[in-house]
């Protein structure tokens, strides 16, 4: 039950409730009245929704187009899913038989369940609700291709997922069935209302349920780009089969993915448990690549943390991500092994450490040497160096060292002019004495992006009596009235 505008009204109620007469939205006095021993619940639609998702990602086991129904108005407890069956149906023996296998499963996991079938949303939707049992009670409604119309003619119109007044005013207008409503001219059927919208939100229904305009469905996962799929016999139990269990759904997809050209950059493993619940691992890589060995060998870690809890009985592969790929070059050297092994290197690091472990720098259009440069992930295309740093791309220009300190250090300097290079410095204790110098390199600080927090700088590259070599830099200039400090100075990396 959920608080009313006059006091508790029903959420939701179960098959035995709704055969007494109870129904989402009457007053719970009123439900009571007719039903002396009703157990009630305190409703918690957040939780209502989380359940619907996750029900939904399990039902990618049937189709990779699953919802979670957006038509309710929110008044009431009665959600669903909507599955896009079109290309699947054959997989399961028909429409009859997947529908029979959907509702024998979510009956098993003590989901109560009523199922329909029809060419659009809005009429699978009345269906299911409004439609006749089949079958000896069965709640599986299906409506053949072409025959929505007929299908949904009888129902009565709060089939038309209608706002409780506008199925309460076409009631009293005698309009009582989907096809007495679609029987009336839609003018004169608009002026019935009082306002404009109620009555064009009412055509709109009908047409979505008759398929006259489109309804499209938002997956809840996006759909991939190539899948594979296996039902398992027996639940699978013992982590030592998912590794046979990965070995028959490689190849499958490995050969969509070459029949289409595609390469893949993330690969994802579902795995459904028959107690409703599903397991989802991913493995990306740096570039493009529909080689099935290196694939299965990124999953050697991943598949160690799969628990098949009380058993998986269906798993799928998908290609989330993919990218065209064209046929690769083999090396040659005549070994029959295709180039790329930095790539398939960084693809077993980033499986083995996570992601976000493996980057590679970037160069950056910036003046402060730390912020020239950024990690961004492998497989991204470099930027070109026409578009890098100048200081930090041509070859006439002062060399870069090969290690950069995250956070300048500061020294002790020792000049034989201010404005020269040092003769002797000090760093973590130790007093270095400079046997080469070169520069300055003066770097100016960047006005025009408001980066006015630090001076200007002039660097060095310096050599000490042990062959070391440094970077070191001086902060401010000595005479400047403007900045009220002393010039000083910090060593910012070194060149080996």
């Amino acid at each position: 039950m959920a608080p009313g505008r006059r006091g508790p009204v029903l959420w939701a109620v179960n098959r035995e409730a709704g055969a007494a007469g109870l129904r989402s939205g009457m007053r719970l006095a009123d439900a009571r009245a007719l039903l002396a021993g009703l157990a009630t619940a305190r409703a918690d639609p957040a939780a209502d929704r989380q359940g619907l998702e996750r029900l939904a990602l399990w039902c990618n086991r049937f189709t990779p187009w699953c919802a979670v129904d957006a038509s309710d108005d929110g008044d009431s407890g009665d959600g669903g899913l909507l599955l896009d069956i079109t290309g699947c149906a054959h997989l399961f023996g028909g429409e009859a038989a997947l529908m029979d296998e959907i509702a024998a499963r979510l009956t098993g996991l003590g989901v109560e369940n009523r199922l329909g079938l029809a060419d659009t949303p809005g009429a699978a939707w009345a269906l299911a609700r409004f439609g006749p049992a089949e079958n000896g009670g069965a709640d599986a409604r299906i409506a053949a291709p072409g025959e929505t119309h007929a299908a949904i003619a009888d129902l009565p119109v709060e089939a038309l997922r209608l706002a409780a007044e506008d199925a309460h005013l076409l009631r009293r207008l005698g309009l009582t069935t989907v096809g007495a409503v679609e029987g009336m001219p839609r003018a004169s059927l608009a002026r019935r209302f009082p306002c404009r919208e109620r009555g064009s939100a009412v055509l709109a229904r009908l047409d979505r349920a008759l398929g006259r305009c489109a309804e499209p469905i938002v997956p809840l996962a996006p759909p991939p780009a190539c899948l594979e799929r296996l039902a398992l016999p027996e639940p699978l139990i013992d982590r030592a089969g998912l590794d046979a269990m990965l070995a028959r759904l490689m190849p499958g997809l490995t050969a969509s993915l070459e029949r289409d050209g595609l390469g893949v950059r993330l690969l994802a493993l579902w795995c459904y448990r028959v107690d409703g619940s599903v397991v989802r691992r991913t493995v990306a890589t740096a570039r493009a690549t529909r080689e099935g060995e290196h694939l299965t060998r990124l999953f050697r870690e991943t598949l160690e943390t799969i628990d098949p809890g009380f058993g998986i009985d269906c798993a799928a592969l998908h290609a989330e991500r993919v990218e065209p790929l064209a046929t690769s070059q083999l090396s040659l050297t005549g070994d029959g092994q295709r180039q790329g092994g930095l790539d398939l290197l960084v693809d077993r690091l980033q499986a083995r450490l996570g992601a976000g472990a493996v980057c590679r720098l970037e160069p950056l259009a910036r003046h402060r040497p730390e912020a020239a440069e950024r990690a961004v992930a492998p497989g991204r295309e470099p930027v070109p160096w026409s578009e890098a740093p100048a200081a930090s791309a041509a070859p006439q220009h002062p060399q870069r060292p090969f290690r950069l300190f995250d956070r300048p250090e500061p020294i002790e300097v020792m000049a034989e002019v201010p404005d020269g290079p040092p003769l002797l410095f000090t760093w973590r204790r130790v007093r270095r004495r400079v046997m080469r110098a070169a520069g300055p390199e003066r770097i100016e600080p960047e006005w025009w992006a408001g980066d006015r927090d630090w001076a200007v700088r002039d660097y060095y590259r310096i050599e000490d009596a042990d062959g070391r070599r440094y970077w070191l830099y001086r902060a401010g200039l000595y005479g400047d009235a403007g900045t009220g400090t002393s010039p000083r100075w910090y060593v910012h990396g070194l060149y080996g």
